[in-house]
């Protein structure tokens, strides 16, 4: 599986375990293996992070590290946890409830034991801090989400968003959303010779006919004809 923040692109291969940060956009791209494709994800939520401090009052280490995901490296101890699932999943693939936070309060305590310093990735219930806008959209525009989040991603009210936007861009949110996305799909089409399938969903679209109609509308001409020119 690779997976990109807006910045970097991250590999993930078959055995491999890594901690995907919160807060963080990351768009993913899989490959099966003979037609398969298999992952266990376990969630470490606030509430479920709460508890577990006040359960075992884990000593708290500063750590400066801002990559979306954080490899793993193997250990025993983390493969017989996976083993270990086995047992407890039901016909749904999903882990009994009555074990979900035993399991997954064994597997933060095996993390911590080998890494203290991701105290300091868990335990960081801080909101986003307001940051710099411009260069936070120039870089996450491809991604599908709603204005909302956006704004808190950015340590932002939506209307302080809305506000700080238009005077960064001259644009509001929408406007300039989709005439960013319209002019990468227009770089990719042309300069790439990527196909509209390839496109759509890349920077940012949900749907290929509504990726048509607003291309065509900006562009004058079908994105399926720009690499017939």
């Amino acid at each position: 599986m690779i997976a990109f923040d807006g910045n970097k692109n991250y590999q993930l291969k078959a055995g491999d375990y890594c901690i995907a940060r919160k807060n963080h956009l990351v768009r993913y791209t899989k490959f099966k293996n003979e037609g398969l494709f298999e992952k266990i994800i376990i969630v470490f939520d606030e509430p479920f992070l709460r508890k577990f401090i006040d359960r075992n009052t884990p000593v708290m280490q500063s750590w400066a590290v801002d990559n979306s995901f954080l490899f793993i490296e193997e250990d025993k101890l983390i493969n017989n946890f996976i083993l270990s699932l086995g047992p407890y999943y039901n016909t749904n693939e999903q882990i009994d409830d009555q074990f979900s936070y035993v399991k997954r309060e064994e597997l933060l305590l095996i993390l911590l034991r080998n890494n203290p310093k991701l105290t300091a990735v868990f335990f960081n219930f801080a909101v986003p801090q307001k940051i710099d806008l411009e260069e936070f959209m120039n870089r996450n525009f491809r991604f599908n989400i709603s204005m909302e989040r956006f704004a808190f991603l950015t340590g932002r009210s939506l209307s302080t968003f809305k506000r700080d936007f238009q005077k960064v861009f001259s644009f509001n949110p929408g406007q300039w959303l989709t005439k960013k996305r319209l002019d990468e799909a227009y770089f990719l089409l042309k300069n790439e010779k990527q196909k509209p399938t390839e496109v759509y969903l890349n920077v940012g679209f949900e749907d290929l006919s509504h990726f048509s109609f607003a291309f065509k509308k900006q562009f004058g001409i079908a994105p399926s004809e720009l690499n017939l020119e």
